[in-house]
């Protein structure tokens, strides 16, 4: 029974689905529930290239091969609620007796010693069978699609008005962006939901048309001077419009910087992190890009960093007219120093420019799924927390706003930014509103990797850090164990997740709310101790905003005056 069961959940990977209802197929909710959130990120709809077990972010993986997915879904239908589960880059390792508040579910992702943490290393290793690019919540098994990056787009775009013109509204402003893929989807709709006209270019027409079908993207130009125009007009009138452009970032942005195209905020969300898997060449045809980088991955990687030059040079020039310029996160500019460009990091990345002071009060992205599959539940969280937070007038907006314009991917779920205290709040109120009724089924709490106390990243979160701490890791990991010890019901560590082998360490977590007392002990714990690193990685550093918050929440930080 159990091997048909397995066959049944994952057997056919064009064709994976997370369970829904409240009927389980594990022993408990605990373990019922990384078993859907595996299943559900390799959902085609939520999945770039399920049959590849391929989520997003280029070649982020939810497990290593087949035969290892085979194994976690039958090793978590069997689980117990004092076992733990480890994986190791997508492949299950031993399970082990631990205890009722010890994490279901372990993982590391692509984790390789310093000297050795190479794109070059890891490939041949990949290519050997012992690891796999878990990127960000691909490989811990929160993904939730491309929303899961929306609102903090959203509040990107929000927070560079309010830097550069005075409101967070960007009614009649224009924005220029390239990459519609996993991550970069969201930037269109973030966009309207801002009040932008914004034109986004992409290489790849499945992708512009994925975005289209879900409503991320509201139309495609027929050339670059119809998307200018209706950009263009749309700003005139005051209307929020999302433009995509068929093409090749590095040659499209070259051409309207030669044009004299002004735009008021100008980023990309490319797949730069990894120029070899996620970055089209412009001298390369899409269509044969595949096959070029199958036969001489070196002269592709040539021409993807001269690509990547020339991309990063035009923003560079956009800066100096006056475009206000930024990067969003996926080091295009590592990769454009890499390729000799010098002035490669003269715009700044969006945490130091717009987000900083949002992390340092243990603000971030906070995301949690119903796992009963049942929109209704979402729509019932989603009125609880306008109730909870009513003065929060971004989150008042965002949760006008979502239900009617962000389509759900696999399971139903709901992304927003809250921080130090708030989120345990949120969570404890989901969890009574699984203990009433009022929510059909368990619902998992999580968030992205992009938070402000689990991440070492010098060319994104933890660019610029006032003392200089940006390539400290010991902040993820510190992260991932006081996780453990707070009670969370699974926990993963990975490197290179957004920028590429090399380049980060970060740890993610995921707990449970089924209506029990237990887990609003676990949940009170771990939505206080995961964005109270944060609080503490940014008041070590020196900032007054993270000082006030540790104040003003009682945070004890011994070594803090």
């Amino acid at each position: 029974m159990t091997d048909a069961l397995v066959e049944s959940l994952c057997g056919d990977l064009g064709a994976i689905r997370a369970p829904r209802g409240t009927a389980l197929n594990a022993r408990s909710w605990l373990t019922e529930a990384p078993l859907r959130m595996l299943l559900n990120n390799l959902d085609p709809e939520v999945a770039e290239r399920p049959e590849r077990l391929v989520v997003y972010g280029g070649t982020g993986r939810a497990a290593r091969n087949h035969e290892a997915l085979r194994e976690i879904v039958r090793t978590l239908l069997r689980l117990g609620d004092d076992e733990t589960l480890l994986v190791q880059s997508g492949k299950p390792i031993a399970v082990f007796r631990t205890g009722v508040w010890a994490p279901r579910v372990l993982i590391a992702n692509s984790l390789l010693v310093p000297r050795w943490a190479t794109w070059d290393e890891f490939r041949r290793l990949e290519a050997e069978g012992l690891t796999m690019f878990g990127q960000m919540t691909a490989g811990s098994w929160i993904y939730i699609g491309t929303q899961g990056i929306l609102q903090g787009t959203y509040q990107t775009f929000a927070a560079a008005g309010e830097e550069h013109f005075g409101s967070p509204d960007l009614t009649g402003r224009t924005i220029l962006t390239a990459g519609l893929g996993g991550m970069g989807g969201a930037q269109p709709l973030a966009a309207t939901m801002a009040g932008a006209a914004i034109l986004c270019v992409e290489v790849d027409p499945s992708r512009m048309q994925r975005r289209l079908e879900t409503r991320y993207l509201d139309a495609l130009a027929d050339s670059l001077d119809d998307g200018l125009a209706q950009v263009r007009a749309a700003a005139a009138e005051g209307r929020a419009l999302s433009i995509g452009v068929l093409g090749n970032a590095a040659s499209v942005f070259p051409e309207l910087v030669a044009r004299g195209e002004h735009f008021d905020l100008v980023t990309d969300q490319t797949a730069a992190h990894d120029p070899l898997t996620g970055y089209v060449p412009a001298e390369v045809p899409f269509e044969e890009a595949a096959a070029l980088r199958e036969r001489d991955p070196d002269s592709y990687l040539r021409l993807a960093r001269e690509s990547i030059v020339a991309h990063v040079r035009a923003m560079t020039e956009f800066a100096r007219a006056g475009c206000h310029v930024f990067d969003y996160g996926n080091n295009l500019r590592g990769e454009a120093r890499e390729g000799g460009l010098e002035d490669a990091f003269s715009y700044p990345g969006f945490v130091p420019a717009y987000i900083r002071p949002l992390f340092c009060r243990g603000i971030g992205p906070f995301r949690w799924a119903a796992l009963s599959g049942d929109p209704a539940d979402i729509a019932a969280i989603d009125r609880e927390l306008a109730a909870l937070f009513p003065d929060d007038v971004l989150l008042q907006r965002w949760l006008e706003l979502a239900p009617g314009r962000v389509a759900f991917q696999g399971l139903p779920a709901r992304i927003c930014w809250l921080g130090y205290g708030d989120r345990a709040k949120a969570g404890l109120a989901i969890n009574e509103l699984v203990r009433s009724g009022s929510v059909s089924a368990p619902v998992v709490i999580g968030r992205d990797h992009l938070d402000s106390g689990s991440v070492a990243s010098p060319y994104r979160e933890t660019e610029a850090m006032r003392d200089g701490s940006d390539a400290i890791a010991d902040w993820p990991i510190l992260n991932a164990l006081v996780n453990v010890a707070a009670g969370a019901t699974w926990v993963s560590v990975h490197h290179g997740g957004g920028v590429g082998i090399g380049n980060s360490i970060h740890a993610g977590m995921v707990v449970v709310a089924d209506g029990t007392s237990d887990a609003a002990e676990r949940l009170e714990c771990v939505l206080t101790t995961d964005p109270g690193m944060g609080v503490a990685r940014h008041a070590d550093a020196g900032y007054d905003e993270a000082l006030a918050a540790a104040r003003e929440h009682a945070v004890d930080l011994p070594s803090v005056a």
